[in-house]
């Protein structure tokens, strides 16, 4: 079981950051790398921590007992144990957080089942949860407690467990319901962030400020940590979350070009070579549709690059063909209609590296932005 216990924080060394004392491994400023399914994955998650960062291995949404995601992430968590020179001692915690998609409500049900055993066996110091499933959640309202499957009886299940819990939100009102349900991080993210996140949302640059004064208004006695998503690619990205009043910034989009990372060879051309991010990504849930990936509920949508399938989408071809006409080009090799999910900052990203480096690039590039800040001031 790990061994950094919840109820035991205050006893831990003191730290400039809570993170840093929840996350002794880590170098400030902390780049995290987000849990991008089907791009991320436990090489990527370890070099990220070896580098002073902190990796979040993906874990997909069919987390039910016997689920095809709840098997990928076991082996993801195992190949981030062996590189971090883990493999052989079972009980000592790994440096990373595990990732969770919550919307599908037999998968939260069944948490307590399929997913804790496997995260008590393996480890990761923290889990990441993101977008609990609005059914279960309002059951929970209606019952006025806990019910299984609920953020609430999550948060609490890993709590007990030893896990630090971090929780992505999308607006304000989310972020002071997961302080209240117990969360230790906050993941602000906002409307700039590439894949999944609420339809309607906030910029970062005033969704961070103002969930920071909800916490410090509504919760001064908790200690909560805040963190930054959506957008952000470089050092001067990390350096802006802290002075929006994070302790961290997350990164994503960054990360789809390192070595590590499992992102199919076109994406990352395209990635590569996409200018003027904000005008060549859209939020949409036609992204969804025509990859037959419909298990987002309604408040959810995900920002990609604008590729033949939008662009037809928005010529008027239905769905039903531009889903078949994927499939084909599928069969014949044709990557073309491949959706890219990417934030608004990709057209920053154009060189890949290893994930060690990246982390350590955009450390000392943050850094040296705050230094020249401080001579403006």
């Amino acid at each position: 079981m790990a061994s950094l216990l919840h109820r035991s924080r205050a006893s831990l060394p003191s730290a400039p950051t809570l993170l840093s004392r929840w996350f002794p491994h880590v170098q400030l400023p902390l780049v995290i790398s987000a849990p991008m399914f089907n791009a991320s994955n436990g090489i990527l998650a370890a070099a990220v921590s070896r580098a002073g960062g902190l990796g979040i291995v993906p874990g997909g949404w069919e987390l039910a007992p016997g689920g095809v995601h709840l098997k990928n992430l076991d082996a993801e968590l195992r190949a981030a144990r062996k590189a971090l020179d883990l493999d052989d001692k079972p009980l000592t915690p790994m440096p990373v957080a595990a990732g969770l998609v919550l919307c599908k409500a037999d998968a939260a049900r069944r948490f307590e089942e399929g997913v804790l055993p496997l995260l008590v066996e393996h480890s990761p110091q923290g889990v990441w949860l993101f977008a609990p499933d609005p059914d279960v959640e309002a059951e929970a309202q209606r019952e006025g407690a806990p019910t299984p499957g609920s953020l609430r009886s999550i948060i609490g299940l890993l709590h007990h467990a030893g896990f630090v819990v971090m929780v992505q939100v999308g607006s304000v009102a989310a972020a002071r319901e997961a302080a209240t349900y117990g969360a230790d991080v906050i993941v602000a993210q906002g409307i700039d962030a590439g894949g999944h996140q609420l339809a309607r949302t906030a910029s970062v640059v005033s969704l961070v400020p103002e969930v920071k004064t909800m916490l410090e208004t509504d919760f001064p006695e908790k200690e909560i940590a805040l963190v930054a998503a959506g957008g952000i690619v470089d050092g001067r990205g990390v350096a802006a979350a802290l002075v929006l009043g994070a302790e961290g910034a997350v990164l994503g989009t960054r990360f789809l070009l390192s070595k590590e990372a499992t992102t199919h060879a076109y994406q990352r051309k395209v990635v590569a070579e996409t200018a003027d991010g904000g005008l060549s990504t859209i939020k949409s849930t036609v992204h969804d549709q025509v990859r037959g990936t419909t298990v987002w509920p309604a408040l959810y949508d995900g920002r990609a690059v604008v590729g033949t399938s939008y662009s037809e989408y928005s010529s008027g071809v239905p769905v039903e063909e531009l889903q078949k006409r994927l499939k084909e080009g599928q069969e014949r090799g044709d990557h073309s209609r491949m959706v890219t999910w990417a934030g608004t900052g990709v057209g920053l990203v154009n060189e890949e590296l290893p994930a060690g480096d990246i982390v350590r690039e955009v450390r000392e590039a943050a850094k040296k932005r705050i230094k020249e800040v401080q001579n403006l001031v």
